[in-house]
């Protein structure tokens, strides 16, 4: 009987030219080409997305049959795209639940998914973000996705405009995830002492500022030297980061367990779910409900900025592009230390100014 080398649902074929591709194929699922090779990091993600029901997601009966030009047409069209197959697994499954919720809503008796593109209009748009409120949230993050929706269906030439750039967001009060300050960091430290693998993800975060997928995916191999080296999931930008005191103690004394340095009970990796859901957990013992994962990133971010860290410095360990995203982030800053730190360099300028002044004056005398 001969092996099977690939995994299940995985199929190979070559083209005319004798070049190798390779396939999912899935009975009731879309099939799904890959773009990387099998055995790379880049194909075991794709494969996850195909398993997760993401890059290959199930055929919804009549589907084939959507009427050409609405959006049923159009989202059949967008799943398949690179403008929503390029972002981290994790990245696609919030929009992909976002657009499908919209689509499934029915006003005057008509699902979304049935209307024509072209019908849609600004105030189409309004009325559908005024439907999920209370939750702004939420209207704010289905308009950016109709919104990059719309720019798709303008350059395959479904839409002639996109009517929702002209809409507003509603303002959202408060800064997102809660940051967390020193005294829960330091709750959380006591409850999870250093060698649990509770406190290595803990770790993990704070001491890199990376999101929690990305800690995950940390082992052995991410180690360069004394550096700890990774490509976000999400953004796909590279980061190179000295291995901090407090980060390498806590590696040191937690047992590695395959090619994770945070794994389950039974020595296997962490999903993106199931490692939420277990830092969840781990707050929750440490009696901080308001505290997460992404929280944590944040105040990573804040401690650079009290140290005085310049933008470019915090989007250097971050792996942020833009200072808009950088002040997010910061915006837990300590106002008094940020103070007291402009004071500091405010008084040493103006020290080095009277210096200056005083050799300047000096040197003057001594010519006359």
């Amino acid at each position: 009987m001969k092996r099977r080398w690939l995994p299940k649902h995985v199929s190979t074929f070559r083209d005319r030219h004798g070049k190798a591709h390779y396939r999912y194929r899935r009975t009731g699922f879309v099939t799904y080409y890959f773009k990387n090779e099998p055995g790379t990091d880049a194909f075991l993600a794709e494969l996850r997305a195909c398993n997760e029901g993401v890059s290959a997601p199930a055929i919804e009966a009549g589907a084939n049959r959507a009427a050409a030009g609405t959006f049923d047409d159009l989202l059949s069209r967008y799943y398949r795209s690179p403008d929503f197959l390029d972002p981290g697994e994790r990245t696609r499954v919030v929009y992909r639940g976002t657009l499908e919720r919209w689509r499934s809503r029915t006003r005057k008796g008509r699902r979304y998914g049935e209307i024509m593109v072209r019908e849609l209009q600004p105030r189409h748009v309004e009325a559908m973000l005024a439907e999920l409120l209370p939750h702004r949230t939420s209207a704010n993050m289905l308009r950016k996705r109709l919104s990059a929706l719309m720019k798709f269906a303008m350059r395959i030439g479904m839409a002639g405009s996109n009517p929702v750039i002209v809409t507003r967001p509603f303002k959202i009060s408060g800064g997102g995830f809660h940051s967390w300050s020193e005294e829960e960091i330091a709750a959380y430290e006591r409850r999870h002492a250093i060698g649990t693998v509770a406190r290595l993800a803990f770790d993990l975060m704070i001491w890199t500022g990376q999101r929690g997928g990305d800690a995950r995916k940390m082992g052995p191999a991410s180690v360069r030297d004394t550096r700890l080296e990774l490509t976000q999931e999400k953004t796909k930008v590279f980061v190179s980061l000295p291995i901090m005191p407090g980060l390498a103690e806590s590696i040191l004394a937690t047992p590695t367990v395959g090619a994770f340095f945070v794994v389950t009970e039974f020595g296997k990796q962490f999903s993106v779910k199931g490692f939420g859901n277990k830092f969840r957990q781990w707050c929750d013992e440490a009696g901080l409900p308001n505290c997460s994962a992404h929280g944590l990133r944040k105040a990573a971010a804040r401690r650079f900025a009290e140290a005085g860290c310049s933008n470019q410095e915090i989007k250097a360990w971050t792996g942020h592009t833009t200072d808009s995203e950088v002040a997010r982030y910061t915006a837990a800053a300590d106002q008094r230390t940020l103070s007291d730190t402009a004071a500091g360099k405010l008084l040493a300028n103006l020290a080095e100014r009277l210096a200056k002044d005083a050799a300047k004056a000096l040197k003057s005398g001594e010519n006359k």
